[in-house]
């Protein structure tokens, strides 16, 4: 499942120009092709490039083959604030996945993070992109303990089949014990002693192009399950997948600590 070819020549730097802004949007409608109206404009991008937010761009023979965008953000922990990156988007072109750009875009953004002090990035994900969940976290090692339900609403994307848009929200803590194993390429760790199962079918990105009543039971019986668990302050930080089940660990969250 993380089989990458390399991508040589890529190179992982800000986005500072219009015309980048734009070629980053021109990627944005290509990938999920939705309406201009749901479409972030070049103008987002420069406005959160140059105010604490992240425009970063893979370039690979002078064109932008993918992009993570994040705008900060900030909320009140306790007697305090908690000063975050909310990384709205992540994409690379089709013919250079599973080549590590994508992966590539999410270490220097957490690199360019730690740089300023900042400790967490946040982003949603559908709980049915089974692949995502395994790059967040396995690859990357980050910790899932929320789900927001039709978040962004019914969506004109085809990508998301026309069913409610739940998202998990993936928090990365970047210095976690977690985050630095997957960094180094070894498997995060996952304690499991009381550990539960939230499943769907490996195959549920066919069966949600084939049969969407079908996924919307799927997404319907997995959103009552991960709003339980989560309710009784369990984490979910691993995920596998034995005889066609893709299944999402979740176990109680250690006692203070935060990833």
């Amino acid at each position: 499942m993380n089989k990458e070819r390399s991508a040589v020549g890529v190179e992982i730097r800000s986005c500072q120009t219009l015309e980048e802004f734009q070629a980053c949007v021109a990627l944005e409608k290509r990938i999920w092709q939705c309406e201009d109206i749901e479409v972030v404009p070049a103008a987002m991008f420069a406005v959160i490039a140059k105010t604490g937010g992240q425009v970063f761009g893979a370039f690979h023979g002078g064109r932008i083959i993918g992009f993570t965008l994040a705008n900060p953000g900030f909320r009140k922990e306790g007697l305090g604030t908690r000063i975050f990156l909310q990384s709205h988007m992540t994409a690379v072109l089709p013919e250079y996945e599973n080549r590590g750009v994508g992966r590539r875009l999410k270490l220097f953004q957490r690199e360019e993070a730690l740089s300023r002090g900042i400790a967490l990035v946040e982003w949603t994900f559908d709980p049915l992109e089974l692949r995502n969940a395994y790059f967040n976290l396995t690859r990357l090692g980050a910790v899932i303990r929320r789900y927001l339900p039709n978040f962004y609403g019914i969506t004109s994307s085809p990508l998301h089949s026309g069913i409610p848009t739940d998202r998990l929200v993936a928090e990365w803590w970047l210095e976690s014990e977690r985050a630095r194993a997957a960094v180094a390429g070894q498997p995060p760790p996952f304690a499991g002693k009381e550990m539960v199962r939230v499943s769907a079918p490996a195959d549920i990105g066919n069966i949600r192009t084939r049969d969407r009543e079908m996924a919307i039971r799927i997404q319907s019986e997995m959103r009552e399950q991960f709003t339980n668990w989560f309710a009784k302050g369990y984490v979910a930080t691993g995920i596998e997948t034995v005889a066609g089940v893709t299944s999402y660990l979740l176990a109680p969250a250690p006692r203070g600590e935060d990833a």
